[in-house]
């Protein structure tokens, strides 16, 4: 089974990353970019019978800091 938690910067959050990717797209002339949010998806291969209350446990304890990400659990 697996699972792919998708966390993103909440709203209001400064986001340097997303910043720069902005600015180096107006660089290379793509100038309709008006924003941009970076995040990350970490993927996970887990036992079979892992529910997603686990995987969100998961989350609260280590793959996203709470105070300031968000994060969604899909499990495929």
């Amino acid at each position: 089974m697996k699972a792919r938690v998708y966390v993103m910067l909440k709203n209001g959050v400064l986001d340097p990353q997303g910043e720069a990717v902005r600015h180096a797209l107006g660089s290379l002339g793509f100038d309709g970019v008006e924003g941009v949010r970076q995040g990350k998806v970490i993927e996970l291969d887990l036992a079979d019978g892992t529910t997603e209350d686990t995987v969100t446990e998961m989350c609260e304890k280590l793959l996203a800091n709470t105070v300031i990400e968000s994060y969604r659990v899909e499990l495929m």
